[in-house]
C-alpha cells in the first residue's frame, strides 16, 4: 500500500530518522521548493545529551522526549510518517516499512547508530547499553533493584558486587553518567538506603 502523502510536483526528499540530523535537515528545507518526509520508528524526538539523567533518575523519560509532529506543525512542505524501514529499493527508489511504500528523489539516511562494543565479547554479553529513553529506563531499574537486593544479601563482597557500577566508554555520556552516580552516592543513596554502607560503592570509569 502506497502511503498517502499529498501529490505534489516538486521532488519529495525521504528522510529516514528524527534524531538531531534528520530533524536539523529537515528544518533547512522549510519553505523550499521540495516536499520532504521524516519517516521514524517512533513519534518522538529523544534528547539524548540527558539520557544519562533519566538513567539516574534526576529526569522523567517524558522530559528529553519531544513530539516530531509539534517540532514540524508549522512547516506546510514537511511531512511525518510513523514506521520501521526494512527495506530500500534504490532502482525504485522507494523504500518499505510494514506494508506500506513510500517513493522518493532523494534519500537521507540519519538513523541513528548502534552501541559499539568493540569486539569484547564480554560487554556483549554483560554491559547494559544505554542508546534510548527504554535503555535508559532499564539501567535505572537496574541500578534501584541492585540496591534493593543488596539489603537482602549478607555476604560482604555479593553486596559490595550489587553496589559497584562499572562504565565503559569515557565520552561525554559516560562521564556525565559516573558524575550523577557520584551526586547518588552521595546526596540520595544515604537518605534512601541507610542500612548500606555507601563508602564501599564503587564507580569505575573504564576507557
Amino acid at each position: 500500500m502506497l502511503i498517502e502523502i499529498p501529490n505534489t510536483k516538486k521532488a519529495r526528499v525521504v528522510i529516514i530518522g528524527g534524531g538531531f540530523g534528520g530533524i536539523q535537515l529537515a528544518k533547512m528545507f522549510q519553505n523550499k521548493d521540495v516536499q520532504v518526509v521524516i519517516v521514524d520508528k517512533n513519534n518522538y524526538h529523544t534528547f539524548q545529551p540527558l539520557m544519562y539523567q533519566v538513567a539516574t533518575s534526576a529526569l522523567e523519560a517524558e522530559s528529553i522526549a519531544y513530539p516530531i509532529r509539534k517540532i514540524l506543525k508549522k512547516k506546510k512542505n514537511i511531512f511525518f510518517r510513523l514506521g520501521e524501514v526494512t527495506h530500500i529499493d534504490a532502482e525504485k527508489k522507494m523504500i518499505e516499512f510494514g506494508n506500506d511504500t513510500l517513493e522518493y528523489d532523494y534519500l537521507v539516511i540519519a538513523s541513528g547508530a548502534k552501541t559499539n562494543y568493540f569486539g569484547n565479547e564480554g560487554l556483549t554479553i554483560s554491559a547494559m547499553p544505554m542508546k534510548s529513553i527504554l535503555e535508559s529506563l532499564d539501567l535505572r531499574t537496574m541500578l534501584l533493584q541492585n540496591f534493593e537486593h543488596a539489603l537482602l544479601i549478607n555476604n560482604e563482597r555479593k553486596k559490595q558486587g550489587m553496589m559497584n557500577v562499572v562504565i565503559a566508554g569515557a565520552g561525554p555520556t559516560g562521564v556525565e553518567l559516573a558524575g550523577a552516580l557520584g551526586e547518588l552516592k552521595r546526596s540520595v543513596f544515604p537518605k534512601d538506603y541507610p542500612e548500606l554502607d555507601l563508602g564501599k560503592m564503587n564507580i569505575y570509569l573504564v576507557q
